[in-house]
C-alpha cells in the first residue's frame, strides 16, 4: 500500500553529504550520534553540522556545515523534525527522520534501527513526499507555515469572538478559544487533537478545526488550494495572537485578522519505501 500523491513518489539518488539537525534537549538522544558517525563513516557519506548543533554536542567545528548536502537526517521528535523542513524550505533537500520524540508520525526510522535505517537511506532507499505548506498573513508579517497557523485568545481562560470567511464568502461568527489552520503534514498535530480531520498526504488542500468551539454546530473544514481563509478578531475587549508552527508571530487586536492560503512551497519529507502514510497511521493511531 502507497500513500496518496500528486505524483507518484520515486526511489532517490545515494547520499554522498547529509545534515544532522538533533533534538533540542542532547541528553535525549544518547549515544545516537556516535552511532549515526559510525554508519556515514562505514557507507562513506560526510555529515555536516551547524555551528548550534556543533556547540550543543560539544564538538569543534571539524563537522562543518557549509556544504550543499543531498538530504537532512533528524535525531528527534515531530516538533524536531518540523524545524527541519522549515530550514530546508526551497532548497529542495528532503529531511528524513530517526525517531527519538514520543509520537514520532514524521519519522520513518525507529531509534532502535537506527543503524539499518539510515544505512538503507545512504544508499538512496527512500522515497520523498511533497506536502504543501501555507502562506500566512498576520498584521505586516509574512509567514511560511509547514505545520499550521493558530489564532487563539491572548488570554487565558478567554473566550473569543471569530469571524470567518473562505473563498471570499463570509461563514459567520463563532465564540471559541480559537481555530487551528493546518497542513496535511500538520493535521495530526493540534488539529487531530481538536477533533479535525486527518488530512491524507497527497491532498492539496488545508483543515480549519476551531479549539472548544461555544456551538453545537461548528464542524472542521477541509478547503482545497484557491480559498483563502480570513479569520478576524471580532471580541471587542480581548486581544488574539497568532501563531504560526508554534511560534507567536502577532497580535490582533479587535478587528484584525489573519489569512491563510495553501502556498506554493512544498516541504519535502523523505521516508523509507514500506513506511507510507497508513502504516504510519495505524501504528500510530488505530493500536
Amino acid at each position: 500500500m502507497t500513500s496518496t500523491s500528486e505524483s507518484v513518489p520515486q526511489l532517490a539518488k545515494a547520499v554522498k553529504r547529509a545534515a544532522v539537525i538533533t533534538h533540542g534537549k542532547p541528553q535525549t538522544i544518547g549515544p545516537a550520534l556516535a552511532r549515526l558517525s559510525t554508519v556515514a563513516r562505514e557507507a562513506g557519506v560526510e555529515l555536516q553540522m551547524g555551528e548550534e548543533e556543533a556547540e550543543k554536542h560539544g564538538l569543534g567545528d571539524e563537522h562543518g556545515g557549509s556544504a550543499d548536502v543531498d538530504l537532512a537526517l533528524v535525531l528527534g521528535g515531530d516538533g524536531t523534525m518540523l524545524r527541519a523542513l522549515a530550514r530546508y524550505l526551497g532548497r529542495r533537500v528532503p529531511v528524513i527522520g530517526v525517531n527519538f520524540g514520543r509520537v514520532g508520525f514524521l519519522s520513518s526510522i525507529p531509534r532502535d534501527d537506527l543503524e539499518s535505517g539510515v544505512a538503507r537511506v545512504f544508499a538512496g532507499e527512500y522515497r520523498v513526499e511533497e506536502l504543501p505548506t501555507l502562506e500566512v498573513e498576520v498584521a505586516e508579517e509574512r509567514r511560511v507555515a509547514v505545520n499550521d497557523l493558530v489564532v487563539t485568545s491572548g488570554e487565558v481562560g478567554r473566550m473569543i469572538q471569530l469571524e470567518w470567511a473562505v473563498g471570499g464568502e463570509g461563514l459567520g461568527r463563532r465564540g471559541c478559544d480559537g481555530v487551528v489552520c493546518s497542513t496535511p503534514s500538520g493535521s495530526t498535530g493540534y488539529n487531530f487533537s481538536n477533533g479535525g480531520p486527518v488530512l491524507v498526504w497527497g491532498m492539496d488542500a488545508m483543515a480549519v478545526t476551531f479549539v472548544a468551539p461555544h456551538s453545537l454546530n461548528a464542524r472542521p473544514l477541509v478547503v482545497p488550494r484557491g480559498s483563502d481563509l480570513l479569520v478576524w478578531n471580532r471580541t471587542p475587549d480581548v486581544r488574539a495572537t497568532a501563531l504560526v508552527d508554534g511560534h507567536r508571530v502577532a497580535d490582533l487586536p479587535p478587528g484584525a485578522r489573519a489569512l491563510a492560503r495553501v502556498g506554493a512551497q512544498r516541504s519535502l519529507l523523505a521516508t523509507l519505501p514500506e513506511v507510507t502514510f497508513f502504516s504510519r497511521y495505524s501504528r500510530t493511531f488505530a493500536s
